[in-house]
């Protein structure tokens, strides 16, 4: 029996069939992320950046990235630690303030959102690397491969007001998320790392 309930997802052979399914673990999806946002805020508190092109990036991919977690990540590590459960409402009570901080995002505010930004990190790192413990090597797949879906259905704006929580931040944010993109396309807003003159290395 699976340690960790997954979220819905089509049936898969049994391990003993040699089925291993495609894809990147969560936890290393969620690190490699976690290393990008570190530096394009370290990038953008620098002298010589593009403030606005960078300071709309940020904002959508934290936005993006926060959507996934709260839709799949933090869900799996509250079923497969229950006795974390305290530390996961804690990181969407923290995760709630930074899209609030991001809504107002200049160069005055960039301080405190980096430092938001290093908490959220340091907090939801350390429960990814308890989850990578107690989880198989095909459910980290498989919930790397969900997180990715979400994160490119979610919103690229803040919305702190939405719901964190399955079942509705799954049904709430994709909608939410099509209102965002189309705004993005009409002014042209950058809204991905690529998007960036030079993008942040992680």
């Amino acid at each position: 029996m699976s340690a960790v309930p997954l979220p819905p997802l089509p049936p898969a052979p049994a391990p003993e069939a040699g089925y291993r399914p495609g894809g990147r673990s969560v936890a290393d999806i969620v690190d490699r992320e976690h290393r990008q946002l570190l530096a394009l805020v370290e990038q953008l508190n620098g002298p010589d950046t593009t403030p606005q092109e960078g300071l709309a990036v940020l904002t959508a991919a934290l936005s993006r990235h926060i959507s996934a977690e709260e839709q799949y990540l933090l869900p799996a590590v509250r079923a497969a630690l229950p006795a974390e459960s305290g530390r996961v409402d804690a990181e969407i009570d923290a995760d709630a303030a930074l899209l609030a901080a991001l809504k107002g995002l200049s160069d005055e505010t960039l301080t405190e959102v980096a430092e938001r930004v290093r908490r959220h990190v340091d907090g939801v790192g350390a429960l990814v690397a308890e989850l990578r413990a107690v989880a198989s090597s095909e459910e980290l797949i498989r919930l790397g491969n969900r997180l990715e879906i979400a994160e490119e259905a979610a919103p690229t704006r803040p919305h702190p007001g939405t719901p964190a929580t399955p079942p509705w931040n799954r049904i709430v944010e994709p909608a939410v998320g099509v209102v965002d993109k189309v705004r993005d396309a009409v002014t042209r807003r950058p809204t991905y790392l690529a998007d960036l003159p030079e993008p942040p290395r992680d």
